[in-house]
């Protein structure tokens, strides 16, 4: 390997709305490289910034951590990055202003897409009226709780399973038991092998220790896919409910933050996992986000946005 290769990293900037982030907002940009080491800390007012002349070691210490952040925003930060001289590293980070909120003004009930899957499991086992009452009130009145459900329908809608995807074996909403971090409903079993077989593809893995974090549950599985903002599948198989002549389950979808904990340390951000509050819906908005554009699969986009 000739002594001078070095590596690059390219870090876009966006905010809560999926648009660049303004190119006169003054952000604090720190770059770790896989051994640790800051190799930039400096200020920006740019919203594409190029970092040249990286050290090329060709081994982990090539896997870049990037953290960002900037007044009134909320820090954010991505890793790992890899970089070869021959791949350059890109990252598109997403900023929220701290006070910013929740925005579904393109997504009232009228104008979401009949067909969509998120919609008809929303008016799934009610009359059309009490379906849109009841959506109103989420949207008018509970922000984090539409917010995580809708996180969680479009990732779900986004997963292939061997067989169709986990929102087409879904049947109907327990509204009661909505909340900020997670929602439960009633599925046709027939999921439970489909996710069986995801796990043997690799593409899930089980849980250890399903019923001391699921109250009831008898078995979960998370999506290996990404590093951060895995959607969690977890089975109630003894809880059940008739629905059109199918004997269905209950199942509880969920997302965590990260893998492990030390891409939390790295990142020194989202105190929540640690803390044991409730999974926070903007901080899954991000990290999905950001997982899926670093995967270079189709944006991860939910009917609302954060500004």
């Amino acid at each position: 390997m000739p002594d001078n290769d070095t590596c690059s990293l390219t870090i876009n900037l966006f905010d809560g709305s999926r648009q660049r982030l303004p190119a006169d907002i003054e952000t604090l940009v720190t770059v770790r490289n896989g051994n640790q080491k800051i190799v930039l800390r400096d200020s920006f007012n740019a919203n594409k910034i190029d970092v040249p002349d990286l050290e090329f070691f060709d081994n982990d210490g090539d896997n870049y951590t990037v953290i960002v952040s900037a007044d009134g925003y909320e820090q954010a930060g991505f890793t790992p990055i890899p970089a070869t001289p021959k791949s350059p590293g890109e990252i598109d980070i997403m900023l929220l202003k701290k006070d910013g909120d929740f925005n579904f003004s393109q997504a009232l009930w009228d104008m979401l897409d009949d067909d969509s899957p998120a919609k008809k499991l929303l008016a799934a086992g009610v009359s059309a009226g009490d379906a849109k009452t009841r959506y109103d009130d989420l949207r008018e009145n509970q922000g984090p709780v539409l917010a995580c459900y809708f996180n969680l329908t479009t990732a779900m809608e986004e997963i292939q399973l061997p067989q169709l995807t986990p929102m087409d074996y879904i049947k109907e909403l327990i509204w009661e038991t909505m909340a900020q971090d997670r929602f439960f409903a009633w599925a046709d079993p027939a999921l439970v092998e489909q996710v069986r077989k995801a796990a043997k593809q690799k593409a899930f893995a089980p849980e250890v220790g399903t019923a001391i974090f699921h109250d009831g549950a008898t078995s979960s599985f998370k999506q290996v896919q990404f590093g951060e903002a895995n959607v969690q599948l977890t089975f109630h198989e003894n809880d059940k409910k008739t629905i059109d002549g199918l004997e269905c389950i209950m199942v509880e979808p969920d997302i965590d933050y990260f893998k492990d904990l030390g891409a939390h340390a790295l990142l020194e951000v989202i105190a929540n996992k640690l803390s044991g509050n409730l999974t926070d819906p903007r901080q899954v908005y991000v990290l999905r986000w950001m997982a899926g554009m670093h995967a270079r699969i189709p944006p991860f986009e939910p009917p609302y946005t954060i500004s």
